[in-house]
């Protein structure tokens, strides 16, 4: 979107504004205007000529420019209605030199997600990759990985799902549809999976040594989906809480994470308060085996801890199963 565009969707986000007091803040002239009021209508925006000057009345249900429309967050939007993968989009853009760019797809066609697996990605989610180029060592990647699921989990719950997060970056809604633990699960600890997924995370990442050159964060999430069209175990919005505003629910995980970038102290006390596995048994899935015991903190960057009968284990990556319900917060 360009610069102009961008500023008249800014202006308009106020209220109504005059042809001649938009011609002066976007330093074009009246002709100009016109033009970009008439391409905002052509987008879908319903623009109204009011006593007041020009006010949008209506905004489209998604698409890039519906999404940077009172946007609190300086994020380039680039809107596909359908790309095999965003993320693949996103370190295209990384290669020309871009940075704060969201990618957005309607639907993506050849979606993965950690190890190469499938995630099904039709019209109706939101599909998301953001491009940043943080200062920092890329040991402190992985904040930005928990920052993004803190992100949605708050999203999430403003659309009234009751989301937490299991490590390091699952958003997911605790506990089985008619709120029964497994209780042969608990005996025998089995595997009892025990919630329903929302969202996953692909983090990608180039660097030197003593620096990140740029971060792709990835989240997927299903919004407005049935579940019935879904993956077993997973869920969505519209399944737990009624369906949602897509561009509103981009535009609020794009200035949680814009906040929590700008704090990264604050971001594993907040991922630790949404966390579901703190406190839980768990079996991770390391490269150096499997790893069993109770959860018990998160330590920076992301690293788990995990208690076990020969003492505390810091694991740094892994696929995690929930073996047994949390019982006292994990602290």
């Amino acid at each position: 979107m360009s610069d102009t565009r961008r500023a008249l969707l800014d202006a308009l986000a106020e209220g109504p504004v005059s042809g001649p007091d938009l011609a002066d803040r976007l330093g074009v002239s009246r002709a100009a205007v016109w033009k970009h009021v008439e391409s905002l209508r052509d987008d879908g925006f319903e623009v109204e000529s009011t006593a007041d000057g020009y006010a949008i009345t209506d905004v489209p249900e998604y698409g890039g420019p519906a999404i940077e429309f009172g946007l609190d967050a300086d994020y380039d939007v680039e809107f596909h209605e359908a790309l095999a993968s965003s993320n693949d989009r996103a370190r295209e853009l990384a290669a020309e030199g871009a940075t704060d760019v969201a990618v957005v797809a309607r639907e993506q066609i050849a979606s993965k997600g950690r190890k190469g697996r499938e995630w099904s990605a039709p019209d109706g989610g939101v599909w998301m990759s953001l491009l940043v180029r943080p200062d920092e060592p890329p040991a402190h990647a992985p904040l930005y990985t928990l920052a993004m699921a803190v992100a949605v989990c708050d999203a999430a719950r403003e659309a009234g799902v009751d989301a937490s997060i299991k490590w390091p970056n699952d958003v997911i809604v605790s506990g089985t549809r008619d709120g029964a633990e497994s209780d042969r699960a608990v005996d025998s600890g089995e595997s009892d999976r025990g919630y329903r997924k929302l969202c996953g995370i692909l983090t990608e990442m180039e660097g030197e040594a003593d620096r990140v050159s740029w971060l792709v964060i990835g989240p997927g999430t299903n919004v407005n989906l049935d579940p019935e069209t879904l993956p077993e175990g997973a869920t969505s919005i519209s399944a737990e809480a009624g369906a949602v505003e897509r561009r509103v629910f981009v535009q609020r995980v794009l200035e949680r994470f814009d906040e929590l970038r700008a704090d990264l102290d604050g971001v594993l006390p907040a991922w630790r308060e949404r966390a579901d596995t703190l406190g839980r048994h768990v079996r991770v899935h390391t490269a150096g085996g499997v790893l069993e015991g109770k959860a018990v903190d998160v330590e920076h960057p992301g690293t788990l801890v995990v208690q076990t009968s020969e003492g505390e284990t810091r694991v740094h990556a892994g696929d995690c199963e929930h073996l047994r319900p949390a019982t006292d917060g994990g602290r």
